[in-house]
């Protein structure tokens, strides 16, 4: 039964956003729904099995949106203040504190996609989000209750509705910024039909940000997201379903966050589903980075991998909770899950939690951990080779995360991930 106080907090964190209006009935039950379901959760707190390994405080403190006057954003940043993926031609679309900014987005028409305001999608009756919103986030309710998934669904006005047809050959990019105090609230709703292949990016920072993905038999979904530097306590969430014969490919680069979460929860329902989450973490400081995966298998055959790469020094924390479940008529599953750490500090810290929980009898599941300094072998025979300390263990991280980094299928975007953890371990020396 949930606490008077985490329920108070559940309430304090609904009262400070704006209730949003004008919308459709359909929406309004959603919404209430939605609510209910985060009052009788309660906020999240420490004490619970999945925040036992961050405290969640900072993420339920209430807070307003935010505001930003229009000039305060440069247009030729897209919205995001970084330039996440050098040299990729890409589909821009902006948002400065949880505002969709048409100033700072491409209105090109792109082949295969169709793209509309989450905004004005809530306000229809007849819509493809009416199939996909809060229904995905509901499911991921399932087994582990998500109660900032749940605050997101009652409260998240501003985003993008991508209705998937065909091939879309450039890739859309959300980028997010955040000015000043408050907590942006971000949603978007994604829905892949037979056939369709999306490469979705998302860069920048917003304080709660949550994307629904229904991949139809057929269908190909990509998804990279990177922050780099958010001292903003955040949390990134994706609810996928992945169709027979379908592919969900997901990769997180997360650098130099204070307080980050991000979590992917993904229901391979078809038979021949594919579901890859991978990730690299670089922290230092004291920065906290937290990637809480759930893979369910509910058909024949299907395919999942977790790869995470982290990279601590300094007092930094990284949290790994990685699982898979397999229900029982999910037989022939091939389920895969691997998390390393490399410490270069003996005060940065790894905390797992790796997880199987199976009930067919016919599978092949597997999961693994292991944390440690670099390799002294591997360092001496870089050094004894007249490489200096620094660059030798540049080198040795960069192979370390490559493992992570081989999940993305664009060679283009792949290498823009290995400059990130370049630029980083430059910093260092």
């Amino acid at each position: 039964m949930v606490s008077d106080a985490s329920r108070k907090a559940a309430e304090g964190l609904i009262a400070a956003l704006p209730q949003p209006a004008g919308e459709a009935g359909w929406v309004r039950d959603v919404r209430a729904a939605a609510r209910t379901r985060l009052f009788e959760a309660g906020a999240p707190h420490r004490r619970d099995e999945y925040w036992r390994f961050t405290d969640p405080a900072r993420l339920v403190a209430p807070q307003s949106a935010p505001v930003v006057d229009a000039g305060e954003v440069a247009a030729d940043h897209g919205g995001d203040g970084i330039d996440a993926f050098p040299g990729i031609d890409a589909h821009r679309i902006g948002f400065v504190n949880g505002v969709l900014r048409p100033d700072l987005s491409a209105h090109a028409r792109l082949d295969g996609v169709a793209i509309a305001s989450l905004a004005d999608v809530l306000t229809q009756d007849i819509t493809i989000a009416r199939e996909l919103f809060g229904k995905l986030e509901l499911a991921g309710q399932e087994k582990v209750l998500r109660p900032l998934a749940m605050l997101n669904t009652a409260a998240a006005r501003a985003g993008v509705v991508l209705q998937v047809t065909g091939t879309v050959a450039t890739p859309i990019h959300l980028g997010y910024r955040q000015i000043g105090e408050g907590a942006a609230v971000l949603r978007h709703v994604v829905r892949v039909e037979s056939g369709g292949d999306l490469t979705l990016i998302e860069s920048g920072h917003a304080a709660n940000s949550l994307i629904e993905v229904d991949v139809a038999p057929g269908g190909t979904f990509r998804h990279l997201r990177v922050s780099l530097g958010d001292k903003t306590p955040t949390v990134a969430q994706i609810f996928g379903r992945v169709g027979e014969g379908a592919t969900f490919k997901s990769f997180t680069l997360t650098a130099d966050g204070s307080l980050m979460r991000n979590e992917t929860v993904i229901d391979l329902v078809g038979d021949d589903a594919v579901g890859h989450v991978a990730g690299a973490v670089l922290g230092r400081g004291g920065d906290h980075i937290d990637n809480t995966v759930f893979v369910t298998h509910s058909a024949l055959r299907g395919e999942s991998r977790q790869v995470f790469k982290n990279v601590l020094t300094e007092t930094s924390t990284a949290v790994f909770q990685g699982k898979i479940f397999v229900r029982q008529p999910a037989q022939k599953t091939d389920g895969y899950q691997i998390s390393q750490s490399v410490v270069l500090d003996d005060g940065a810290e790894f905390l797992v939690k790796p997880e199987l929980e199976i009930y067919a009898d016919d599978v092949k599941c597997s999961h693994g951990s292991t944390t440690g300094a670099l390799d002294p072998d591997g360092l001496f025979y870089l050094m004894a080779r007249g490489i200096p300390r620094r660059l030798a263990e540049a080198m040795l991280i960069e192979a370390f995360a490559d493992e992570a980094i081989e999940e993305i299928d664009d060679p283009a975007m792949a290498d823009a991930m290995r400059g990130h953890v370049s630029a980083w371990m430059a910093e260092r020396a």
